[in-house]
């Protein structure tokens, strides 16, 4: 069965220790030596994500003489990015009459407060 390229993409973003390898790859090339240090697991362990990173298009490995640079492909993101959008204005709209339900609640006091002030006098 074949899943579809935005689904293997989420699978492949759910692991903390996947996120935190692009976000190293945002900032250039790596080797799976150098995207292994700050994490207290195997070289083979470490290759396991790389190869789920690379399933899902995220990433791939290059070859310079001995070493296989790991780069960020940012294209299945682009993918992600877009389906989130469709929410935005949902996201927006709930804001929106958030921040009209607290100017409400703003001025019931506002008006309960000059209601006090008056009886007072």
């Amino acid at each position: 069965m074949q899943t579809d390229p935005l689904s293997t993409t989420f699978a492949a973003l759910a692991d903390p220790t996947r996120r935190a390898i692009l976000a190293r790859l945002a900032d250039g090339e790596a080797t799976v030596t150098e995207l292994a240090a700050p994490f207290s697991m195997s070289l083979p362990g470490v290759s396991k994500h790389i190869k789920v990173l690379q399933r899902a298009g995220l990433i791939e490995q290059g070859r310079e003489a001995q070493w296989r640079p790991c780069r960020l492909e940012a294209e299945p993101l682009k993918d992600v990015a877009a389906w989130a959008e469709q929410f935005r204005r949902n996201w927006e709209e709930s804001f929106a009459r958030l921040d009209e339900y607290l100017v409400h609640l703003q001025s019931k006091e506002r008006n309960r407060g000059r209601s006090r002030t008056e009886r007072d006098r």
